[in-house]
């Protein structure tokens, strides 16, 4: 018998523990499970057996999915072997060893209450070393990627793609726990290449010595997307590109350090075959930037062909060249020229190079529309440097006073109690939570690191929250994706409302750890309008506005 319950959030039991304890229960089911005679703890096996026999044939669950082993000795030598054979709810564990690349997979789709998870057996280590692609999915849907690491590939690390149909993106990807170590490449070359996928996360993973050419990851067309708690380093051209109509893509919470040219290139220079969908006329619009730390990069900020996007709450420490570059490289005839964007509670801590000028503007841009506000700037090697040149009033700005970063050489961004960057930010809705996972006070601090956090509740309701939530679509016509994250373990409430206060979907309550989450709302018996998304807390309520449209 091979079989677990698709489910893997019952009684929020974390993935390993679960698979553990299951497969215990499999080995016993079989006869090849023996509880040993002479055991210090007889009561644990015991446990596992009950929880492992209450898994599989609890109501509701679902007794056809599978653990599908790849490795040496094991059913499956290769993951695209165990990928042809996997169905909905299975997970494909991949043991302990070096792989070679080259796998191609196409159409690896699970559902909406049944996804496939590709991970690393618990406490052991995966690497996919060398090949042009080390994977390669097209038209994936509902798939989990957890604790692979990747080497060595000559032309992309990883690369998920739509097949080059725009009407069917990929969709619903998430990538955990991953770690790129570095390409055996020197152009164009991407460790993670995205094309039209949408509605995906990719958290807590690791991206490291990228091509000379190439991004650590590149987004063409891609849509509804998050990046949260990742570390990105020694990159050719890029940490993040997000080009090509890339719209609605959320980066949080990231730490990167020797970016390469552009940090974060929102937006950039895209064939017009290759637009998603077809016709956009912007290279990049709704790019969220929200409490990163950057140190170094030729620009950690680079708006090209963007717009709509928003620069808020991070911490720029030593730019080589400029802090932020506003550019336009795709100027065929209706394409909107990069402007309405934001810069706002920024901290860019900066010496003499990248002083004159901060700020490089090109042609065909509409810098005039730009909103900037309450940034701090400080030129460490020129206590009366005039500030940048900023094409629009900078107002509320703090100018020539140091942050007082604790150890920002030693990686620790936080701010020192009496910092001039506390409590002069911008009293902006997002992002809620700050780089070191705290709620930003009210007012809150400039920069990335909130330098008077929240410690009870004797402050306001908005103050307090300790959620962050992101919303995508919006508008939206059939599901809404809605991705928590939340800095402790509490019970939250999530409930739809419409335009006059009345509940538009029963409330939902249950226990959160602290982390990302995401889930998905059915809309689609829903009248078109507005509604209010509505999480409660203990002790506080966030909402957000969307749009039900058809």
């Amino acid at each position: 018998m091979n079989c677990v319950f698709r489910n893997i959030q019952l009684f929020y039991v974390p993935h390993v523990i679960f698979l553990n304890m299951q497969t215990v229960a499999m080995k016993y089911i079989s006869g090849s499970f023996s509880i040993p005679s002479k055991t210090k703890n007889r009561r644990l096996p015991w446990l596992a057996v009950i929880f492992g026999l209450v898994v599989m044939f609890w109501p509701g669950g679902d007794a056809c999915a599978r653990i599908l082993e790849v490795g040496v000795n094991r059913p499956y030598a290769t993951l695209r072997a165990a990928a042809s054979d996997a169905a909905p709810g299975d997970t494909i564990l991949i043991r302990a060893g070096v792989y070679a690349g080259n796998e191609m997979i196409s159409n690896l789709q699970g559902t909406e209450s049944q996804w496939i998870t590709i991970m690393a057996a618990p406490g052991e280590d995966v690497l996919i070393q060398g090949g042009r692609t080390a994977w390669h999915f097209v038209d994936p849907a509902y798939l989990r990627i957890r604790g692979i690491s990747f080497r060595g590939q000559t032309i992309n690390g990883v690369n998920i793609d739509d097949g080059g149909d725009y009407s069917t993106p990929a969709r619903y990807v998430e990538i955990e726990d991953c770690r790129w170590l570095g390409m055996n490449a020197s152009g164009n070359n991407d460790e993670l290449k995205l094309s039209g996928l949408d509605n995906f996360v990719v958290r807590n993973c690791m991206f490291t010595n990228g091509a000379r050419g190439g991004s650590l990851v590149d987004m063409v067309g891609c849509h509804e997307g998050v990046f949260v708690g990742n570390v990105f380093s020694n990159a050719g051209s890029n940490c993040i590109q997000a080009k090509g109509g890339s719209r609605n893509i959320l980066i949080a919470r990231n730490r990167f350090s020797n970016g390469g040219q552009r940090s974060v290139n929102i937006g950039g220079s895209t064939g017009q075959p290759y637009f998603r969908p077809a016709g956009v006329n912007y290279e990049a619009k709704e790019i969220y930037v929200y409490a990163n730390v950057f140190t170094g990069s030729i620009a950690p900020i680079a708006y090209v062909g963007a717009v709509q996007c928003e620069v808020v709450n991070n911490t720029i420490y030593l730019p080589e060249k400029w802090a932020i570059r506003i550019l336009q490289e795709t100027t065929r005839d209706g394409f909107l020229p990069c402007g309405d964007n934001t810069f706002r509670n920024n901290i860019v801590y900066l010496g003499n190079r990248a002083a004159g000028p901060a700020i490089n503007i090109g042609p065909n841009t509409a810098p005039g529309t730009f909103t900037f506000s309450n940034n701090l700037w400080y030129n460490f090697e020129n206590a009366s440097w005039n500030g940048p040149n900023v094409p629009v009033v900078d107002s509320d700005r703090v100018l020539g006073e140091d942050p007082l970063l604790v150890d920002p050489q030693n990686g620790d961004f936080s701010l020192r109690s009496n910092s001039p960057a506390i409590g002069k930010g911008y009293d902006v809705a997002a992002p809620r939570l700050d780089f070191l996972n705290r709620a930003f006070n009210r007012p809150r601090s400039i920069g990335a690191v909130e330098g008077n956090p929240v410690v009870s509740t004797i402050n306001t309701v908005a103050a307090s929250s300790s959620i962050d939530i992101a919303i995508y679509p919006n508008p939206v016509a059939n599901r809404l994706t809605l991705g928590i994250t939340t800095s402790e373990r509490q019970v939250l409430t999530v409930a739809l409302y419409d335009a006059a206060g009345r509940k538009a979907l029963a409330p939902e309550t249950r226990p959160y750890v602290p982390g990302f989450h995401r889930f998905i709302l059915d809309v689609r018996d829903l009248a078109p309008g507005t509604y209010h998304v509505v999480v409660t807390s203990p002790r506080s309520v966030t909402s957000r506005n969307i749009i039900i449209g058809r």
